[in-house]
């Protein structure tokens, strides 16, 4: 690859135009990994997996990269996760072992970015979703502006919270987490620092600065220049009552203590309950066993090979497939899942989502 020697060259777009890849700054010291498909909201494709990854394993061994930066081409956000349609492609079209190798290579990826050994700086403008986070939130710099918007929406098409996310969030305070990872609701940026998800508070009008600041600069005092102080948090707010209604062990006396806080006029917990009652039951049930047992998981491995287990066995059953047909295929927003019911999953069912795929586990990368 051609060094850069002026402090704003870039080397030219790799191969893949999904993903540009640039040397910046004095001997082309920072890494810069651009997602580029705007009109998708910056969705990941395999092909983007597969060169970030690859890409961030050859930089880890290059004594002239000194930092490594993410961000997202356009003005709407980073990204908006995973690119779903392609995975319903694949499994509508019994190529779900592709599928599979689609998430095995990205947790891959993202245990990778966890254990990188450089800086490795996220900016989360804008909307950061799903795979976006998994790109991001594992960074050992990440920041956050005024028009952040995260969240992990998966129970929402029939899928669990991944890319690693099941662990941040079962360590985040009380338990904020647990209402995050079953509702999939949208944070701010000030959201993800008090939830443990971000690092810095830089307005978006600053971002730019930044960038050229990080070309010449350690990260640390290149994101001091423009750091300010973070918004209170909206969910640090609520946490007596996330907590109160997340306490019970049992999905039923959640959605119980949450009916009752709605009726003391708590209009934020009727939208919960309300959510809890329209998306998947089996990923709704799966995802809550999930984050309970991630207590007693104590690292990113442990957490990153359950996620997998779960997600191959929720792909090979109905509600994936259904939850993106509803919601940006036929985009019906009326999924039919199978069962209709929580009441209708059983013990046995959730704990088959646990078991070891008939097409193997899961493994970190070699490399």
């Amino acid at each position: 690859m051609t060094h850069s020697t002026a402090p704003t060259e870039a080397t030219a777009p790799t191969a893949t135009d999904e993903l540009i890849v640039t040397r910046r700054g004095s001997a082309a010291r920072l890494g810069h990994l651009e997602l580029n498909r705007p009109r998708a909201l910056n969705s990941l494709s395999f092909a983007m997996v597969q060169q970030i990854d690859a890409t961030l394993r050859d930089w880890a061994d290059d004594d002239d990269v000194e930092a490594v930066l993410i961000t997202g081409a356009g003005d709407r956000g980073l990204c908006a996760g995973g690119d779903i349609v392609a995975v319903y492609q694949l499994l509508t079209g019994q190529r779900a072992t592709e599928a599979e190798h689609f998430f095995f290579v990205e947790y891959g990826m993202n245990h990778r970015i966890a254990h990188f050994p450089k800086p490795y700086i996220a900016l989360m403008d804008g909307i950061v979703l799903g795979g976006g986070l998994g790109v991001s939130a594992h960074g050992s710099h990440r920041v956050v502006t005024e028009r952040t918007r995260i969240g992990m929406p998966e129970v929402g098409i029939g899928f669990t919270p991944d890319v690693g996310l099941s662990y941040l969030l079962s360590r985040a305070p009380g338990r904020t987490g647990m209402h995050l990872a079953l509702t999939g609701a949208h944070v701010s940026g000030a959201d993800a620092i008090y939830l443990g998800l971000a690092d810095h508070f830089v307005p978006s009008e600053r971002l730019e600065q930044l960038r050229l600041d990080l070309e010449t600069l350690p990260p640390d005092e290149a994101i001091a220049r423009h750091a300010t102080a973070s918004p209170a948090s909206e969910v640090q707010q609520q946490r007596d009552w996330i907590d109160r209604c997340y306490a019970p062990e049992s999905l039923a006396d959640i959605i119980g203590a949450l009916d009752a806080e709605a009726r003391r006029g708590n209009d934020s917990a009727r939208t919960a309950a309300d959510t809890l009652r329209r998306v998947s039951p089996t990923a709704l049930a799966v995802t809550h066993a999930a984050q309970l047992r991630l207590a007693t998981i104590g690292s990113l491995a442990e957490a990153l090979t359950q996620e997998y287990r779960i997600g191959v066995h929720l792909m090979h059953g109905a509600d994936m497939v259904e939850g993106i047909r509803a919601q940006v295929i036929d985009k019906d927003r009326s999924p039919r899942w199978s069962p209709a019911r929580l009441e209708e999953v059983s013990d046995d069912d959730i704990a088959a989502h646990f078991d070891v795929p008939a097409s193997g586990d899961f493994e970190l990368p070699r490399s």
